[in-house]
């Protein structure tokens, strides 16, 4: 790891154009595995999104099987997790002042119990103390997950590597609230997408796209950056026990809303065959964005790119585009709804074209349905 001292990595440094997701924030006693650096030197960690249903109904389902009618009771709602963890905190809390009264002696004075020397390896847990996150371990590419496979096998886990806080222009490397959202209406909505050729725009660390591969044929996940884009292609390998069951297939590869044309460079890691060009063309009927809006510009180019691609379609198409209207532009530097009227306005013009060759539907989704991964929907999504 060259050049970073161990002082550099003990202690993150937050700059005036560092922005980090809540995502992370709201994802407590969550275990962060910091694996590596990438490229550009930033810190990589490793995290576990737990899918929130019921793991046999679950299997059942992927096998092919319906599940029963009664199901959607078995998933969680934010609120209910939220309540849950009010409860448990407060429980816990009421347990802890309990404990510490016990501890007073008779003139109030703490009164100290110290671990005994020996101890059973039970009592030992009992008496461990709570783990301190995110935890920071220095692994080599070789062993950095082969603690946490032993945790992690089962089919209800997604792990993503993902940076915890980047400059702005890198935003899609780290996991953001829209992508779960998508995600979860993608794991809602599962026989709609079965068996579909999907296009996922800015993918950043592939999150929605992984989900969307256990239920859809083939994914073409997309966004640009090699380093992004190998960081995308190592959550798909540690993903692939999701999408066996269905046999789905993710392909990473690159698209630049700001050049017209696919990248077919051979020389150039994730470019396009004119087979896979030809296949997009043929079979898409799906396309998918999260978390992208946040730069007028950007909007405007994604929206030059989603015309390109659905003229050239030779099916109808479905676009999902998620959004969380509060945001940081480029532009202010701050958290503002500018870009979310930016990408309204945009949407209303493509709404509105009239050139004789498509016509544009829009017609908005509302965020009630279950939620399948653990984070805080709030009401801006």
């Amino acid at each position: 790891m060259g050049d970073v001292t161990e002082e550099e990595m003990d202690s993150l440094t937050f700059k005036s154009d560092t922005v980090l997701s809540d995502v992370h924030i709201h994802c407590p006693n969550k275990r962060h595995l910091m694996v590596r650096l990438n490229a550009v030197g930033q810190p990589v960690f490793l995290s576990y999104f737990k899918l929130l249903w019921n793991t046999d109904n679950s299997a059942s389902e992927k096998s092919g099987r319906e599940a029963p009618a009664e199901r959607e009771h078995q998933y969680s709602s934010g609120d209910e997790l939220c309540d849950k963890d009010r409860n448990n905190l407060k429980n816990e809390r009421e347990s802890n002042t309990e404990g510490l009264e016990a501890l007073l002696d008779d003139d109030g004075d703490l009164e100290v119990v110290r671990r005994p020397r020996s101890i059973s390896d039970l009592e030992a847990e009992d008496l461990s103390r709570d783990r301190v996150y995110p935890v920071i371990l220095m692994k080599g590419k070789e062993d950095a997950f082969e603690d946490e496979e032993q945790e992690c096998t089962c089919t209800d886990v997604v792990k993503i590597e993902h940076t915890m806080a980047t400059p702005l222009e890198d935003v899609g490397k780290q996991v953001w609230r829209a992508a779960f959202l998508l995600a979860d209406y993608v794991l809602f909505k599962r026989d709609m997408f079965r068996c579909c050729t999907v296009l996922e725009l800015g993918a950043g660390t592939g999150v929605t796209s992984i989900i969307m591969g256990t239920v859809a044929s083939r994914v073409y996940c997309t966004d640009v950056g090699d380093d992004l884009l190998a960081m995308c292609e190592q959550n798909v390998a540690l993903n692939k026990h999701l999408m066996e069951p269905g046999g789905g297939e993710i392909k990473v590869k690159e698209l630049d809303w700001l050049k017209d044309e696919f990248c077919t460079d051979p020389e150039a890691l994730f470019s396009w065959s004119e087979e896979e060009i030809a296949d997009l063309h043929d079979h898409c009927t799906v396309i998918m964005a999260a978390d992208v809006f946040y730069d007028d510009d950007l909007t405007d180019a994604l929206f030059r790119t989603l015309y390109r691609i659905t003229h050239n379609l030779k099916k109808s198409c479905t676009v999902f585009l998620a959004i969380e209207k509060l945001n940081f532009t480029l532009r202010h530097m701050d958290i503002t709804c500018e870009a979310y009227s930016h990408f309204r306005n945009t949407l209303n013009d493509l709404e509105n074209l009239q050139d004789g060759k498509m016509k544009y539907i829009v017609e908005p989704i509302k965020p009630d349905f279950c939620q399948f991964l653990s984070y805080e929907r709030i009401e801006q999504l």
